[in-house]
């Protein structure tokens, strides 16, 4: 249980010191991941106005077949970018949300990049 504690305390640890520098403004909003046991999301905001501009995850109905793995993780980098560019934002910031840039993360970021978007 001490264990479970200390890796949720570093978690938000890392949390905290990237959120000091990464902020999201209507030209070029922060592009956020959360993955769980079972899922995974991806949400665009605006921090200056408090908005979420576009999202996408892996509950949604169109994107329900997609598993928590590193290939179904670039479609749904791709399926962000492609909503994004729908809405004519091409660049944002990546927020990686406290997790390793590796694995999952990293492929929703190059599936991002392959649908069009800049970061």
């Amino acid at each position: 249980m001490n264990r479970i504690v200390d890796k949720n305390r570093k978690l938000a640890k890392r949390k905290a010191h990237i959120r000091k520098t990464v902020s999201g403004t209507p030209e070029k909003p922060r592009m956020t991941v959360f993955r769980s046991n079972l899922h995974m999301y991806v949400q665009v905001i605006d921090d200056v106005n408090g908005k979420t501009l576009a999202s996408a995850s892996t509950t949604e109905a169109e994107l329900k077949g997609l598993k928590n793995c590193v290939a179904d993780a670039a479609k749904l980098g791709e399926a962000i970018g492609k909503r994004l560019l729908e809405k004519k934002i091409d660049t944002v910031v990546f927020d990686r949300n406290g997790y390793i840039y590796h694995g999952i993360v990293k492929a929703i970021a190059d599936g991002a990049r392959s649908a069009g978007v800049k970061f």
